[in-house]
């Protein structure tokens, strides 16, 4: 199989993406391969799908803009074919959102290899079900890569590029030339592991972030603020390690194991003793906090508030040296 992905003979512009599932996620790569100039075509048995996708794009045209995007016509290069075979008949990639679940995955997978070209490079969405399980009914199983973006896709640079045993070097680098042509900031994960590596750190702080509220030593609404006035600056631009190393003055990382390691495995294993549930009095606790803290604005509105705090992020050290 020919995995190259050569811009300058065939730039994403001239290529076509097909999009299994059109759901918030789906929609979002659709938004974002449109900024790209693709040709997009949107397979969902949902109705009335075509409204609801291009809903989405028109509400995400101004943060893509926003981003440095033109999408003058980009809604000409969209269309709606509900037969999943038709869908991928043509495509150059294929980018699968649909449901978390295992026996969904295998058979459209299946299907999806019948009738895709030999070229077409084949991504899934999904956020935990590896390669290697959704392409047990493939005949060719190292065709399928998993392409796990940060929600939503088309504001949100990562993705996580992650094969399974049986895909070539040949189409993990093709897999990652095709993300990166898009503007992503695509890492390969370099081993299958149970929800990859965003979402496990993101299960790791959040699993501490309830622990602290339940306990009743601070609010939900004053935690956010301890991240986004502290470690979101931080880790926005430099991550853990390198923020650790920082930290370390001259004597750099060595120097934070030496002074500053033992008081974090203190608190490891304090935090490894204790119990955190979403059982129903947190569950409660939780709810009735984000309600008194943020109730008085829309979802609408906390997440238009919430896109324009990113793009000034994405936008502020865009140009800066990494």
């Amino acid at each position: 199989m020919n995995t190259s992905l050569n811009d300058k003979d065939r730039p994403l512009a001239q290529r076509k993406v097909a999009v299994i599932g059109g759901g918030v996620i789906g929609a979002s790569w659709t938004a974002l391969f449109l900024a790209n100039g693709m040709q997009v075509v949107v397979s969902d048995p949902q109705p009335n799908i075509g409204q609801k996708v291009r809903d989405y794009v028109a509400q995400a045209t101004p943060a893509l803009r926003s981003l440095g995007f033109g999408m003058e016509g980009a809604s000409s290069n969209l269309s709606f074919e509900p037969d999943i075979e038709k869908a991928v008949q043509d495509a150059d990639f294929i980018q699968e959102n649909g449901p978390e679940r295992v026996d969904f995955k295998t058979s459209v997978w299946a299907q999806i290899e019948k009738a895709a070209p030999a070229t077409c490079l084949f991504f899934s969405s999904s956020s935990g079900i590896p390669a290697s399980v959704q392409s047990e009914k493939m005949r060719a199983p190292g065709r399928l890569v998993i392409g796990h973006p940060f929600n939503p896709p088309h504001l949100l640079p990562l993705v996580e590029v992650v094969p399974g045993p049986g895909t070539s070097r040949a189409l993990i680098d093709a897999s990652l030339a095709f993300y990166r042509a898009l503007g992503k900031c695509a890492l390969e994960i370099r081993k299958e592991i149970d929800g990859f590596v965003a979402n496990r750190l993101q299960s790791a702080i959040f699993r501490e972030c309830v622990y602290l509220v339940s306990q009743g030593v601070i609010t939900v609404a004053d935690l956010d603020s301890v991240v986004t006035h502290s470690l979101g600056i931080r880790w926005a631009t430099n991550g853990p390690f390198l923020s650790f190393h920082l930290g370390g003055g001259d004597g750099g990382f060595a120097h934070f194991l030496d002074h500053l390691a033992p008081g974090m495995e203190t608190r490891w294993r304090e935090q490894l003793a204790s119990s955190v549930h979403f059982d129903e009095p947190t569950k409660r606790l939780i709810i009735e906090q984000i309600q008194s803290g943020y109730g008085n604005r829309s979802i609408a509105q906390l997440a238009a508030a919430r896109d324009t705090k990113e793009i000034a992020v994405l936008n502020s050290v865009r140009d800066l040296p990494q």
